[in-house]
């Protein structure tokens, strides 16, 4: 290994090129900063994604040890790598969150409250939608002044299925809120969007830019204002003074040890791996929060067969959605779950039934060799932090020679309480809509919740603007701020949060000038 270098020192590292850090790096570099984005991933260009599940690089796949009673999948369920993160593979499945998930505490003495208003965070995620470009449908049933800048997508024959089975119960459902263009869209710093051509590969990459993902938004906004962003770059250490203030991070790119000195540093590597590199370098938990509140979203699935050919793997896979179910009548648990459509490539579906549907051998291979004529719903529920649910460090080291992640997850009453009154619901959606041999398949979705913000540095990591209580020019803008779940995908959220941590950065530090994003 060749030694350390220092380079040139900025205003900021930003740790991490996902939803979190992104749309951060690309605000404060707007506002005139110096800003240096480190990812550990590769760089990808539109046409290296292919719709190929075997040969996709976008995963995190590094070994994490997962535990507990309901332990949660890793790699491609819910962790990315390279310029973009986990964006690169995501759903573009961006509904909003609801108010009551917010405050769900105060609403039911349970969960926690977030320490940030809804209409404060609701102003940020509609300049985001601007700015990414969001397909929905010209009414949203559940939010009549929503409009979204371009039509929906076509359904794929698992939304026209549960479109039947809802109506025929009394359940509404539209156009699920995707962030892709289905017109051309000329982004700024990147170029031309080309319109969803209806692949069905959101899960491998976007191979023509119609998918918002940061390398096709955020982080070319971030260069064009003068950002640098560095791919394969393997942060090990944050360095402090005396004061225990940082001055700089070091990292590893391409076999060599590199040292880059700055003013503040923005970590932004995700619900797993943030909260890692602060357990090995024994930073920001005065609190004993780090790790702990480690939460994911229920997202049991319900499959069936009909008589017709569904082809699954073509078409947006989330083209459908329903909020019918966030506060359902006389239920035995609080919050609540969205519903959506699915489209599932052959072997995310195998690997899905093997975890979840206990499928092996020779029945999963009956299940598989039905796959034209299989369709699927699932959903997106609730979950409440609990302290014994978190994230340490095993005694296994990593190439880099710091310890790995062990996640323990287990679900309490209330998630066990939503997940059997979703799967209910489900199979009845199923069943309405002429589905056949009806299954379940349980799994869990997303990383949140192991470095929460609050408003006590007791109980938080951080504090509402994403500042460490510990180190004060240390900030955390991923999904492991959430102190809740909320019951929408993280994404959105996510991206809004991360101009809100950048302009309160801004006001704090008086600096930066009016946006024009």
């Amino acid at each position: 290994m060749m030694q350390a270098t220092p380079l040139h020192p900025v205003d900021a590292v930003v740790i991490g090129s996902g939803a979190g850090g992104a749309p951060l790096a690309a605000r404060l570099a707007e506002a005139g900063l110096s800003v240096v984005v480190l990812e550990a991933g590769a760089a990808f260009d539109s046409e290296d994604h292919l719709a190929d599940e075997l040969t996709t690089g976008i995963y995190w796949m590094e070994e994490r040890l997962s535990g507990g009673s309901t332990p949660t999948a890793f790699g491609p369920n819910n962790s990315g790598t390279g310029l973009g993160g986990s964006t690169l593979h995501w759903g573009a499945f961006c509904p909003r969150p609801d108010a009551r998930d917010m405050q769900l505490k105060t609403l039911t003495g349970q969960g926690e409250d977030w320490p940030i208003a809804h209409a404060d965070l609701s102003a940020y995620i509609q300049r985001v939608e601007s700015f990414i470009g969001v397909a929905g449908p010209a009414h949203y049933p559940w939010d009549t002044t929503r409009h979204y800048a371009y039509p929906p997508p076509l359904r794929n024959a698992s939304a026209q299925a549960m479109q039947r089975g809802c109506a025929a119960l009394g359940i509404q459902a539209t156009d699920a809120p995707a962030a892709l263009v289905t017109r051309s869209r000329e982004q700024p710093g990147f170029g031309t969007r080309s319109a969803c051509n209806n692949c069905g590969a959101c899960h491998q990459g976007c191979s023509n830019g119609a998918k918002t993902s940061m390398d096709s938004t955020w982080l070319p906004r971030a260069r064009a204002f003068g950002a640098l962003l560095r791919s394969s770059c393997r942060v090990t250490d944050i360095e402090r003074d005396a004061r225990s203030r940082v001055t700089g991070v070091v990292y590893h790119q391409n076999g060599v040890e590199q040292r880059q000195r700055c003013a503040a540093v923005f970590l932004c590597a995700g619900g797993i791996e943030t909260p890692r590199l602060l357990l090995n370098l024994g930073l920001a938990n005065g609190s004993g929060q780090v790790g702990r509140n480690f939460m994911a979203h229920v997202a049991t699935q319900v499959w069936g067969e009909f008589d017709a050919d569904m082809c699954m793997n073509r078409g947006y896979p989330s083209s459908l959605i329903s909020e019918d179910q966030l506060r359902p009548d006389a239920a035995a648990f609080v919050g609540g779950y969205l519903v959506q459509s699915l489209g599932v490539q052959p072997v995310t579906l195998a690997t899905t039934l093997a975890r979840g549907a206990g499928l092996w051998g020779a029945a999963l291979v009956r299940t598989l060799q039905r796959y034209r004529r299989l369709a699927g719903i699932g959903i997106n529920g609730d979950c409440l932090p609990q302290a014994a649910n978190r994230l340490y460090l095993s005694d296994e080291t990593d190439a880099f020679g710091q310890r790995k992640a062990r996640i323990d997850f287990s679900y309490g009453t209330n998630e066990t309480a939503l997940n059997v009154h979703a799967t209910r619901t489900l199979t009845s959606i199923w069943q309405a809509a002429g589905a056949s041999g009806i299954f379940s398949a349980e799994r869990s979705a997303h990383t949140l919740g192991t470095c929460r913000m609050g408003t006590s540095r007791e109980h938080a990591v951080v504090d509402p603007d994403g500042r460490s209580f510990d180190i004060a020019n240390l900030y955390i803008c991923d999904n492991s701020t959430f102190p809740s779940a909320l019951a929408a995908n993280p994404a959105l959220t996510q991206m809004a949060l991360g101009l809100r941590t950048a302009e309160r950065f801004l006001a704090t530090h008086g600096l930066g000038r009016t946006t024009t994003a």
